[in-house]
């Protein structure tokens, strides 16, 4: 029995979790700020990093929109093995560093199984798709058989 998740349903997931972490870090940042503010500071290196993070996610919902209108299957493959590699990392990170962040850890231990998954099919798909000719192929053999 397969697991079929197709490429967009990962990729749109993945930019989902990005917009919750990076409300989570604009939050934390807007926090931090205000914090600061009251004791007579401004922004700081950890509101900036804050924001910061919060802004490079955002970044990566960006691409991960931009990455469903790919319609080739092995670019798609590449880019969900490092979207895998990304979410994996970022979930290691998390266990070892902030143990405590559960449902981080939850949410992009989540995200890199979908992405796995989905790569997973998506080699289905290549090996499916190098089995079936193209409308092109078709048309050339037939004219080719015409000429015989």
């Amino acid at each position: 029995m397969t697991i079929n998740i197709s490429s967009k349903i990962s990729h749109i997931l993945s930019a989902v979790i990005s917009v919750i972490i990076a409300i989570y870090f604009f939050y934390e940042g807007f926090l931090a700020y205000f914090i600061l503010k009251e004791l007579g500071g401004g922004v700081d290196a950890l509101v900036a990093s804050r924001w910061g993070l919060g802004i490079v996610m955002f970044i990566f919902v960006c691409l991960f929109f931009l990455f469903i209108k790919i319609k080739d299957l092995r670019s798609q493959r590449t880019i969900l093995k490092g979207v895998f590699i990304g979410w994996t990392s970022i979930c290691l990170v998390l266990i070892i560093v902030l143990p405590h962040f559960i449902y981080f850890i939850i949410l992009t231990g989540l995200t890199s199984v979908i992405s796995f998954l989905s790569s997973k099919d998506l080699i289905r798909k290549i090996k499916e798709e190098k089995e079936t000719l193209t409308e092109k192929e078709i048309y050339l053999l037939q004219r080719l058989a015409k000429k015989k």
